[in-house]
């Protein structure tokens, strides 16, 4: 088995993916990958509970490079012809080795931060705007936040946002 993932991996070498809109869809066992990637400014899609033939006819059908651990599913037809891009995660490795993984195999810089909840773009939003938002602690200390465009979660950069951020600079 590990012999065949490692050539599965190989496939990836010397490829340089779009970095204006690559695009990614996890197994049921990457959920926390998909948010990481999204962190790294990654359109990454994650459905809780998607058995693997939904799995790959998504990813075939929406040209998402599929992400799994899930050995077996590197044997469809569809994926090892290419018709679906498709990386193996070792498992052992922890959230943030995955996506320092991905980032390597692929090429991949990191990009502008997407929203971690669903994907969506930030865009900044005027401070006078989020008055009443956030905490009164956030809204005096902090100058600049960002509302995501699809599911409207406000961000802004307190601490726990400094904490992903120096993860994501230490890849």
């Amino acid at each position: 088995m590990g012999r065949r993932c490692v050539a599965l991996i190989v496939e990836f070498h010397g490829e340089t993916m779009d970095s204006d809109d690559p695009t990614f869809i996890c197994d049921a066992m990457l959920g926390g990958l998909a948010r990481w990637l999204r962190a790294a400014g990654y359109d990454a899609q994650f459905e809780y509970g998607i058995d693997d033939r939904a799995l790959v006819e998504r990813a075939q059908a929406s040209g998402r490079v599929l992400l799994s651990s899930d050995g077996p599913m590197f044997e469809r037809n569809v994926i090892k012809n290419g018709q679906v891009r498709a990386l193996y995660i070792p498992q052992q490795l922890g959230k943030l080795e995955q996506l320092r993984f991905v980032l390597r195999e692929l090429k991949l810089p990191l990009l502008r931060t997407r929203c971690m909840a669903c994907g969506g773009e930030l865009a900044e939003e005027p401070k006078h705007a989020v008055m009443g938002e956030v905490p009164p602690l956030a809204f005096r200390y902090c100058e600049k936040f960002w509302r995501c465009q699809q599911c409207k979660k406000l961000f802004w950069n307190g601490t726990h946002w400094q904490k992903i951020v120096g993860r994501l600079e230490s890849l």
